[in-house]
C-alpha cells in the first residue's frame, strides 16, 4: 500500500524527524499537533482552553492537506501534562467534535513539546 507524505504551511511543521500525517489508502494517521502558531513556530499563550483550541485548529489543517477533515476522524488519543485540565479541555474539544464523536484516550504524561500543556494526535478516514 503506497504512503503520501502530508504538509501544509497552515499547521506547525514538524519540529524533528516525522511528518505532519501520513496517507495510506483510506486512512490519514495525523502526529500528534501541540499548540503552536504556524506563523511563528511559537507556543501560544493562554490556558488549556486556548492551548486546546489551537491544537484542534492545527490538526483540523493537517487532516484538509490529507483531503479528509475532523468529521472523519475515528480515533484520538490526547495527552495532557495535567489530567486536572481534563474538564476544561473537554468542553474546547466537544464543540469540534460535537457529533458522532471519534473514539478517544486521555492520557497525563510528565512533559509535552515546547512546554505544552496538551497534544492531540488523530487518525483519520480520508475522503
Amino acid at each position: 500500500m503506497e504512503r503520501r507524505i502530508i504538509q501544509t504551511a497552515n499547521a506547525p511543521k514538524a519540529i524533528g524527524p516525522y511528518s505532519q500525517a501520513i496517507r495510506s489508502g483510506d486512512f490519514v494517521f495525523c502526529a500528534g499537533q501541540i499548540p503552536l502558531d504556524p506563523a511563528t513556530m511559537k507556543l501560544v499563550e493562554g490556558d488549556i482552553a486556548v492551548q486546546t483550541r489551537r491544537a484542534l485548529d492545527n490538526l483540523s489543517a493537517v487532516l484538509e492537506a490529507a483531503g479528509s477533515s475532523l468529521r472523519r476522524v475515528t480515533k484520538t488519543t490526547v495527552f495532557l501534562a495535567n489530567l486536572d485540565d481534563f474538564q476544561a479541555m473537554n468542553a474546547v474539544y466537544a464543540e469540534f467534535f460535537s457529533e458522532q464523536p471519534p473514539a478517544r484516550s486521555t492520557i497525563q504524561v510528565a512533559r509535552l513539546p515546547a512546554g505544552a500543556l496538551i497534544e492531540i494526535e488523530a487518525i483519520a478516514v480520508a475522503n
